[in-house]
């Protein structure tokens, strides 16, 4: 199982990334988890825009999941005149009317669901090419979830945006890769039920015993060093910033 980071930055994009976006590779299938503002530009850095497989959209703020809207024209009007074959967008109840609200000039009703086939997501298990996949409600002011992926015997498991919570604990236990969220800075905002700060997220690492812990979302008005370190005070194993265009071997 191969992580890309097409983008990672919290909120906005920022001069270095994309918003939230991450590709994840195995037995020739390309599943993408979120496509935040930006991200379909990064996105062809990595594979042709007609490779993906399936999308995987942790929860409907702009930031994860706007480029989508992008994407659908890629895939309606394609280049050579005709339409992409549908491919399966997994997302929180209510996916396509929200993206067709933002595109805002939809040619025909259901043309989305032409070249997105949408499935809605709630806690359990699915399984996605060949990846299984373990979904649970994470807390935020929206539905959203987090995102269990096994593949091989190893485990990547992605936080999405979440404040503190049980889920998270169970999600993680024993993940070969932890990417979570870190964008609140510890000490300096505290609101439980939008978002983690850097030592929250050492402390989830730390209690679920993950090989290595990726730190993401990170807005452009947060100094990232500073969330790496509350991590590494609380965590003794590795640490990174999440940074786009790096690839992890899982």
């Amino acid at each position: 199982m191969k992580l890309t980071v097409v983008g990672c930055s919290g909120s906005f994009p920022s001069a270095e990334s994309a918003c939230s976006s991450y590709l994840v590779e195995a037995d020739g299938f390309r599943l993408l988890i979120d496509m935040g503002n930006g991200a379909l530009g990064e996105l062809q850095r990595h594979c042709g825009l007609y490779d993906l497989d399936a999308v995987l959209l942790s929860h409907l703020h702009a930031d994860h999941c706007i480029d989508m809207c992008g994407y659908f024209v890629v895939r309606y009007y394609r280049h050579d005149g005709g339409r992409a074959e549908a491919i399966p967008v997994y997302g929180p109840e209510g996916t396509e009317q929200r993206l067709n609200a933002a595109h805002a000039d939809i040619p025909t009703e259901g043309a989305m669901g032409e070249v997105f086939d949408f499935r809605a997501l709630k806690p359990g298990t699915v399984s996605i090419g060949p990846f299984t996949v373990h979904v649970d409600r994470v807390r935020h002011p929206v539905e959203a979830y987090g995102f269990r992926i096994e593949q091989g015997g190893s485990t990547l498991v992605y936080s999405g945006d979440t404040g503190p919570c049980e889920a998270l604990d169970k999600l993680a236990e024993g993940a070969d890769l932890f990417l979570c969220e870190a964008s609140f800075t510890y000490g300096k905002e505290d609101i439980p039920a939008l978002h983690l700060n850097g030592r929250e997220a050492g402390e989830y690492a730390a209690r679920a015993g993950v090989g290595r812990l990726l730190l993401t979302h990170i807005p452009p008005w947060t100094d990232p060093r500073i969330n790496l370190r509350d991590a590494q005070a609380v965590f003794d194993g590795p640490v990174e910033l999440a940074k786009a265009g790096a690839s992890y071997e899982l």
